[in-house]
């Protein structure tokens, strides 16, 4: 086990599944405790945590909260610092995902999107700035590689994470030199857990230049990297999808 991030304490949105769970998992193999938050998702994050203090006698913790309760994120945080000692890493990975087609956006649909990509990173950053700064932390954001490109009906997502970018470019500016503050941007990950055809998935894979998808862990990885190893790299954006944007 890599010492580097023994005792390091890091908070994820959005990591009782998916890809939220592998970098809790990743950031915990590499010695961090974590905070796992999670909004609706109690047996996953539960079963998580259980399994993670399993391995580490209090070394895991769940968190609850709607991230569009922008006013209850610095309890939050105050909440994770009294259960940690610290905060050293925050992980933007909560995301709501769905189409929204032009001609048929609601301004609940708007609020949702923007809310759970843009806003909430925002206003999580904003709460943990005072810790961050104590520890020397770093913010990792997980935006998306359409937040260059649009996606068909998805005008609304690509827009927030287009401001996610900005955010964290802009971020790494203001909160040096004491946080630094990158992002990721996966490419082909997960499948979308809505009904999508194997015609489309099909289609999706021959874009990519290795041919496959990726998986969880790559992005994990890449966090990782980005915590413990990145110390001279702020502003920066990785992209992780096989080279599917190499076409672009």
């Amino acid at each position: 086990m890599s010492e580097n991030l023994n005792n390091k304490v890091a908070f994820i949105s959005g990591a009782a599944r998916r890809i939220g769970a592998a970098i809790a998992s990743g950031l915990h193999a590499d010695g961090a405790r974590v905070a796992v938050h999670y909004r609706g998702s109690t047996e996953e994050a539960d079963a998580l945590v259980c399994e993670l203090n399993e391995l580490r006698a209090d070394s895991a913790k769940a968190f609850q909260l709607d991230l569009q309760n922008c006013d209850a994120m610095p309890r939050l945080m105050a909440d994770v610092t009294d259960w940690g000692g610290s905060l050293d890493i925050l992980v933007n990975n909560a995301s709501t995902f769905y189409p929204t087609p032009a001609g048929e956006i609601t301004a609940a649909q708007w609020d949702d999107i923007v809310g759970s990509n843009l806003k909430a990173p925002l206003f999580l950053s904003q709460a943990a700035i005072t810790e961050l700064r104590k520890s020397r932390g770093a913010i990792i954001n997980i935006v998306d590689i359409h937040s260059q490109r649009p996606l068909r009906d998805h005008s609304v997502y690509g827009a927030a994470k287009a401001g996610l970018a900005m955010l964290t470019r802009s971020l790494a500016k203001d909160l040096a030199p004491d946080i630094r503050v990158n992002g990721v941007s996966p490419g082909a990950i997960l499948w979308p857990e809505d009904d999508m055809s194997d015609e489309v998935k099909q289609s999706i894979l021959g874009q990519i230049p290795l041919k496959r998808a990726g998986n969880p862990d790559d992005i994990a990885a890449c966090v990782l990297f980005l915590a413990r190893d990145a110390s001279y790299v702020t502003g920066q954006i990785i992209t992780v999808d096989g080279g599917r944007s190499l076409g672009w």
